[in-house]
């Protein structure tokens, strides 16, 4: 809760508003929302050492994953899409 008091020739008024919902900035950075409301993020484990690994894994690893079902709603609290 945010109270702001204004003074105006000793009168004083008190205007309460509500909080804002903050997206977590951590999470817009890792997450993208499609057209169709699915979340996307990107494949892990293709940064380094990438000499073991074959090239069909690491061709994998381009594409978009997609965010499994146990953890949609989890994701969507972050991104501010549900309360």
């Amino acid at each position: 809760m945010s109270a702001c008091a204004d003074r105006q020739q000793g009168v004083t008024s008190l205007v309460i508003t509500m909080p804002k919902v903050k997206t977590n900035s951590s999470a817009k950075k890792r997450f993208k929302v499609t057209a169709t409301g699915k979340i996307t993020h990107q494949k892990s484990f293709k940064r380094h050492i990438l000499t073991k690994k074959s090239t069909k894994r690491k061709r994998a690893m381009r594409k978009d994953g997609v965010v499994a079902k146990p953890n949609v709603e989890f994701v969507q609290r972050l991104l501010g899409l549900r309360g």
